[in-house]
């Protein structure tokens, strides 16, 4: 077990692009972790995979696909349906993705795990890095709390996914972030 892996949770190849190639030229071995119950329908799910597997195959990086089970999604957040996009039930759902991604990164013996999710502009950097860095602290791991915005970082993703033709979608993901 090398202390320059990192097990990079992958929300899609959009938001993963820049990251990926931060993290490598930082100097990390980088493992991506595709865990995304929330996506909704099945067929959106398929093409972000699909898109996540071309990036991870351009940077020559590991990609770990989980199961994808909706349900676990559904019952996690069950009875927030009617919450605003950037309320509860989106806290929920970045707690579900990061404690799996924890519980992984444990498996495979990696260290250190960060997300993606935190390149969009529509995403509250400081609240997903105190949710993460809870996780890692029960799972006595280093929830690695990169900006990846700064810098430019949402241009140079989107340059990035641009040059590769990624799929691009138009919504989170959710069938609640469709309305």
């Amino acid at each position: 077990m090398g202390s320059n892996r990192i097990l990079l949770h992958s929300c899609c190849a959009i938001c993963s692009s820049y990251p990926v190639s931060y993290l490598k030229d930082a100097g990390y071995d980088v493992v991506v972790y595709f865990y995304n119950p929330n996506i909704y329908p099945t067929e959106e799910y398929s093409k972000r995979l699909e898109a996540q597997r071309t990036l991870c195959e351009h940077f020559q990086v590991e990609l770990i696909e989980e199961t994808y089970e909706q349900n676990e999604f559904f019952e996690y957040t069950k009875g927030l349906e009617k919450e605003p996009e950037k309320g509860l039930r989106c806290d929920k759902c970045f707690e579900l993705r990061l404690n799996k991604t924890a519980q992984k990164a444990k498996e495979l013996g990696i260290e250190k795990f960060t997300t993606s999710i935190v390149i969009s502009p529509h995403k509250n950097f400081k609240k997903l890095a105190q949710i993460g860095e809870v996780i890692a602290n029960k799972h006595n791991l280093s929830f690695e709390a990169i900006d990846f915005k700064k810098k430019d970082g949402f241009l140079k993703t989107n340059q990035i996914a641009n040059s590769l033709s990624l799929y691009r979608q138009n919504y989170c993901g959710c069938k609640f972030s469709l309305r």
